[in-house]
């Protein structure tokens, strides 16, 4: 496959969209930050009031967005004014808020200001490129998304051989974002070897782990950006088949994916003759199976094949036979969105950021007890304590930070001496915590370690498939022993047996559920095994 001449037909799209979205510039916009976070809070009916309260005006729009991350200030409402200033409303909820919000509208701002400290000091810290828009501008919009600069990413690679987009990326050091940081290019490297007459790409958008919600914000909040780095993933890859996997229960994210496919298809950036460079690119949303397990590779592959959500044997891996026996790419939503920014600016400007080994952000679900939980956007190489501390705000006034689970229900705990370490891939810490999909859940210190361990456990437990023996038997043994430890009735072999356990399920199971399913352990007898002996009479 060669490089494509599509300049006249980007230009075409570019100019139709710039031109709409001038149009619509005079008018003043209300944007309602709605995301899955914030929904919680009232936002969707938010926006539906402020919606009918200016209802028949051309000077006004109100415009439904994603989270700008900060969803402890959950709802936003951000008022833009043409003359470029605005007003921000943070917390918004009744009626006095509302009518604070339309009077801003009719009256003007003279400055663009945030509303307090608080969110200045979430953000100030933060190092903002995937989640860049994301609160301002509306996520179904083709006309908002490449009046910025939507899309130009996917016209470069066009205008470049699939082997110089892969060398590209290779030279940018983009490793996957899904947990286990593997070269994302790699993947596409793989697929284009196999002889076949048709390959698959698939953007992993389970996102089932309790504590981790950077995908969903992603998909809410500007959907398009994955959806161009999706369509740069096949051209590289030689797959003309894309299938976007959503979570079952992420309604919003789906809603807000399948309005921007339809509209990026209507304008010829998905679908047959991409932009007209031949390149022939089908999308489509397909919602998962339910389950944590669903977002290991094979089982989400059984599952839009309409099988059992049960992880396949490996090898062959996805890239030689995945969908229906044919090379398959499956990369992570977050791994995609980067893909538009190094088509644009290049490998060096997003290897500028970041480690070495590990470049560009990493997106950080933040939650627990903290002063500012959300979803933070840091280099690669910050240490948890400052994703904690000065992006969190730390914990409560009155109480003193405990410990924090990183990397979800597959890695551990790290008490709060430990967390001076790097956010990198692979291993944090020798008691086998690792960064895993990005989350961060803090804990205070009126919290026991050992309960949360057995509610990981627990958890792990419920979402085994129970197609290995490891997995399926080892688990529940796993959070029973923890269980009774929490409770102070352990058996005097819980210890041993917990060691013991937490090595086999991990050395023996199928997939990664079962594989990292004794982390918690590990990390649990690590750092308070002696605390763990004594109370077992040892």
């Amino acid at each position: 496959m060669t490089a494509f001449d599509c300049r006249s037909a980007w230009r075409a799209v570019r100019d139709a969209a710039m031109a709409s979205h001038a149009e619509r510039a005079t008018a003043t916009r209300v944007v309602v930050q709605w995301g899955h976070c914030s929904q919680a809070v009232g936002a969707g009916e938010i926006h539906r009031r402020l919606a009918q309260l200016f209802q028949g005006r051309d000077d006004v729009v109100v415009v439904a967005a994603g989270c700008d991350g900060a969803c402890f200030a959950a709802t936003q409402v951000i008022v833009e004014f043409p003359h470029g200033a605005a007003r921000f409303f943070d917390r918004v909820g009744g009626d006095d808020d509302l009518s604070e919000i339309v009077a801003a509208a009719d009256g003007g701002a003279p400055q663009r200001v945030r509303p307090e400290a608080e969110l200045e000091g979430f953000f100030s810290s933060q190092h903002i490129a995937l989640m860049e828009g994301i609160g301002s501008v509306d996520p179904t919009s083709l006309d908002e998304y490449v009046a910025g600069t939507g899309y130009r990413g996917l016209a470069a690679a066009l205008a470049m051989s699939p082997e110089a987009v892969i060398g590209l990326v290779l030279d940018a050091g983009l490793l996957g974002r899904g947990g286990a940081y593997f070269p994302a290019a790699r993947k596409w490297q793989a697929a284009r070897r196999v002889n076949a007459t048709r390959r698959h790409l698939v953007v992993n958008a389970e996102e089932g782990e309790p504590g981790v919600f950077k995908d969903r914000h992603l998909m809410e909040g500007n959907p398009h950006r994955i959806i161009e780095g999706a369509v740069i993933a096949a051209y590289a890859a030689g797959a003309e088949n894309v299938v976007i996997y959503i979570n079952a229960e992420a309604d919003l994210s789906a809603d807000r994916m399948a309005a921007a496919l339809s509209v990026a298809e209507s304008a010829g950036l998905v679908g047959s003759d991409v932009l007209g460079s031949g390149f022939d690119c089908a999308v489509t949303v397909r919602r998962g199976a339910g389950g944590y397990v669903c977002g290991e590779e094979t089982t989400l592959l059984n599952t839009v094949e309409g099988r059992r959500r049960e992880p396949r044997l490996r090898p062959p891996f996805p890239t030689d036979a995945g969908l229906y026996g044919e090379p398959t790419v499956i990369n992570n939503a977050e791994t995609l969105a980067n893909l538009p920014a190094i088509l644009r600016g290049g490998a060096r400007r997003f290897a500028s950021v970041g480690l070495d080994e590990a470049r560009g952000t990493r997106l950080v679900s933040l939650s627990g007890a903290v002063r500012r939980p959300g979803l933070a956007e840091v280099p690669m190489g910050t240490t948890v304590r400052q994703v904690i501390d000065l992006v969190g705000g730390g914990v409560p006034e009155g109480r003193a930070l405990g410990f924090a689970v990183v990397g979800g229900p597959s890695s551990g705990l790290l008490p709060a001496s430990e967390l001076d370490v790097p956010l990198r891939p692979g291993m944090l810490h020798t008691s086998g915590v690792v960064m895993g999909a990005g989350g961060i859940v803090v804990f205070d210190d009126r919290t026991s370690p050992v309960q949360v361990s057995a509610r990981l456990a627990q958890y792990n437990a419920a979402e085994s498939c129970g197609k290995c023996t490891p997995c399926r038997e080892g688990t529940p043994r796993i959070a029973e022993a923890l269980g009774r430890i929490a409770v102070n009735e352990p058996r005097d072999s819980d210890l041993k047996d917990l060691q013991d356990l937490a090595e086999i399920v991990g050395a023996a199971s199928l997939c990664g559920l079962g594989q990292m399913a004794g982390n918690p352990v590990t990390s649990l007898l690590h750092f308070y095994g002696d605390t763990l002996s004594a109370a077992a009479g040892e």
